[in-house]
């Protein structure tokens, strides 16, 4: 990926396109050869598009498949969701606004399993990535919506609330409860990549092992298609140019997740201002930052790529190590002009 390195942002990318979104799912099939189809499947979820694409004998037991992994996404959303006022998110927010610290409040296995993660990483981070920031983006979502800044009143309370050790988490019988009181979660940053993990698990059950599942900009691949070593993954790399030029990796058993404010943000004041939180601060990044990374699940991968992007090409750098198993590509656009960090294990691009 080294000689790519000078342009701004990386985006994950399939090679194939994704289509606009649809309510419910859609195939594609695509003969090539043999008993094989390939697949392909679409469906809108979390506020995003996400596609299956798959390798299998019969397009019957596949289509199935498909559309019980898109049930399952659907699950896990109507669970995680900080959007609907009723989900398990949501309620456990609401929680925190009694005396603290709360009773104990039981867990389903999505939930318990998220935030689990995201303590392990919001420490490993330093609070990086830190999921109870959920007053500080609800405020910054409004902020960027109708160009305004948040008061300072607002902005103070919104940053006092966020502390990733404020919520505990129980292991035996999996529960939470609040030890601060008046603090909202997020998992904009963790979610999704936990939804691909789940959806790719269950059609592996259901035997359809050669799989690529995509949500977004994250994506994760199983067994590699029939006859080949691995899925040829496209890393999109927008340059300030008309054309986006693109380098081709390779991914099996693995997921690359790519977080980012090239497209999501707005000039305030004349000011730009990202979707991108600062936990630290509370405040929205002023600085245009990318970063992609490639871990051994989409959950790792997708908590990473957002704890990078906070941190940035400089104090991001301390993830390499703190990770090794992951590899890291990190990018920003700021006043000092370009930097870029990257791990010596990120990979290299390969011809199409």
């Amino acid at each position: 990926m080294r000689a790519a390195l000078g342009f701004p942002w990386a985006l994950a990318a399939v090679l194939a396109s994704c289509a606009a979104a649809t309510k419910s799912p859609t195939q594609t099939a695509i003969p090539i050869g043999g008993p094989w189809q390939r697949l392909e499947y679409e469906h809108a979820s979390m506020g995003t598009l996400f596609r299956i694409v798959l390798h299998a004998p019969d397009a019957v037991a596949a289509q199935r498949a498909a559309t019980a992994a898109f049930a399952r996404l659907d699950e896990i959303d109507g669970r995680l969701s900080d959007y609907a006022p009723q989900s398990e998110l949501s309620r456990l927010s609401r929680a925190s606004e009694g005396s603290v610290p709360t009773p104990w409040l039981a867990l389903s296995a999505d939930l318990y399993a998220v935030l689990t993660r995201a303590r392990e990483i919001s420490q490993a981070t330093d609070g990086a990535l830190d999921v109870t920031c959920g007053h500080a983006t609800r405020l910054w979502r409004r902020a960027l919506r109708e160009r305004e800044l948040p008061g300072a009143e607002e902005l103070e309370s919104a940053r006092a609330s966020i502390d990733w050790r404020a919520l505990e988490v129980r292991h035996a019988e999996p529960a939470a409860r609040w030890t601060r009181a008046n603090v909202r979660l997020d998992l904009g940053g963790i979610a999704k990549g936990y939804a691909l993990d789940c959806m790719l698990s269950l059609l592996a059950s259901e035997g359809l092992e050669s799989a690529l599942v995509i949500g977004g900009g994250d994506m994760v691949a199983g067994e590699p298609p029939p006859g080949k070593r691995a899925w040829r993954v496209e890393l999109l790399l927008p340059s300030a140019g008309p054309e986006e030029p693109r380098a081709v990796i390779e991914l099996c058993r693995a997921a690359v997740a790519t977080s980012g404010d090239l497209y999501r943000g707005a000039e305030i004041d004349g000011r730009r201002y990202s979707h991108l939180v600062d936990p630290q601060t509370g405040l929205a990044l002023t600085e245009s930052r990318g970063a992609s990374v490639v871990a051994l699940d989409a959950i790792t991968a997708d908590a990473l790529a957002t704890a990078a992007c906070v941190l940035g090409p400089v104090q991001g750098r301390s993830l390499f190590e703190r990770f090794p198993q992951c590899k890291f590509l990190l990018v920003a656009l700021g006043a000092s002009g370009l930097q870029r960090a990257h791990s010596a294990n990120f990979p290299s691009p390969i011809e199409r």
